[in-house]
């Protein structure tokens, strides 16, 4: 495996606090230079999703839609819009719940929102290409694929700024993930299909998983001992042993399968199969199939599960969340749906 170099960068080129004008239903970000109609990695679709801790906020992106569109969990209505993206592709709220953030490869930034008046409050420059983002179980340091560099960005929150840079990835996209101690950081290679371990005290490699088929979500077990993974051309979960870090087993799922959703007690799986519009249910102790929900519109990776696992999020192509009641494997509600 190519060594990952620890590059330390100047932070006056980086970073920088904006401030936002004021919104009514809408905040509209510093707008992209250039033609409006320009999107860096156009050839590139996904889509994203994050609740908030408290579990009252979601907040959702197309990649083909220029704006973040925040729901109010409560009643199910439209609270706000972010405009002013070009090609949002990544969303995370910091532990504490204060702050969103939110990737585009176009514009080639991390955007933060402050989450009391939903206005930005800062912008951190990553370049063209960013992508998936991770954050680490403190909220002092958001980890951000670059898909067209083929890198890693480091980026110290508290500092606003970027600490480092690692190279050698390829095609590093959506799937990035910490190990619940925060000892490691899982970064998927969508060219090459593996995904490459980090030591997230040294910034230095420490191994890689080889093995998957169009590589696409992951998730980690509580525990740190397993991961999954979406294999979208063989159309599985592939199961990984990270003690042996390696694929001990791949689950048949529906066809495209993007997410790989862990359920909080760690009992299943959760596949989006985007060519299908349904989810698959996997067993994670038997590894097999128990189930299927159906009537959803390309569901991907963006699939998240409510505290108590009782229900579950999944985003739709138009926005909206599709509520799953998990017991019952059936939609029990949809919402943030534009009349």
């Amino acid at each position: 495996m190519k060594r990952l170099d620890q590059i330390r960068i100047l932070l006056s080129l980086l970073g920088g606090t904006l401030g936002a004008p004021a919104f009514a239903g809408h905040t509209h970000l510093q707008p992209a230079s250039g033609p409006a109609a320009y999107r860096f990695d156009a050839d590139i679709s996904n889509n994203s999703l994050a609740i908030s801790p408290n579990e009252r906020w979601a907040a959702a992106s197309n990649s083909n839609q220029p704006r973040v569109r925040i729901i109010d969990l409560k009643n199910g209505g439209l609270r706000q819009e972010l405009d002013g993206f070009v090609t949002p592709r990544s969303l995370l709220f910091t532990p504490d719940g204060k702050r969103l953030l939110i990737s585009d490869s176009t514009l080639g930034i991390v955007a933060v929102v402050d989450t009391a008046s939903w206005r930005q409050v800062s912008q951190i420059a990553v370049g063209a290409g960013a992508f998936g983002t991770a954050i680490d179980p403190q909220g002092q340091r958001i980890f951000v694929n670059n898909e067209a560099a083929d890198t890693v960005t480091v980026i110290d929150l508290a500092m606003m700024r970027t600490t480092a840079v690692l190279t050698g990835f390829a095609q590093p996209r959506q799937g990035i993930k910490f190990s619940p101690d925060g000892r490691h950081v899982f970064v998927t290679n969508f060219k090459g299909d593996r995904i490459t371990i980090i030591d997230s005290d040294t910034l230095e490699p420490d191994g890689e998983i080889t093995g998957f088929d169009g590589i696409r979500a992951v998730s980690i077990s509580a525990n740190g001992k397993a991961l999954y993974a979406a294999n979208s051309n063989s159309n599985s979960i592939a199961v990984v042993d990270l003690g042996k870090r390696q694929i001990t087993d791949n689950v048949p799922v529906g066809r495209d399968p993007y997410g790989a959703a862990l359920s909080p007690d760690g009992n299943l799986v959760y596949s989006g199969d985007k060519a299908d519009n349904t989810l698959t249910v996997v067993d994670t102790s038997t590894r097999k199939v128990v189930g299927k929900v159906v009537g959803f519109d390309e569901p991907r990776q963006a699939i998240s599960f409510t505290r108590d696992g009782r229900q579950a999020y999944v985003l739709n192509k138009d926005l909206s969340i599709a509520i799953v009641d998990v017991g019952a494997l059936q939609i029990a509600n949809t919402i943030g749906v534009l009349r």
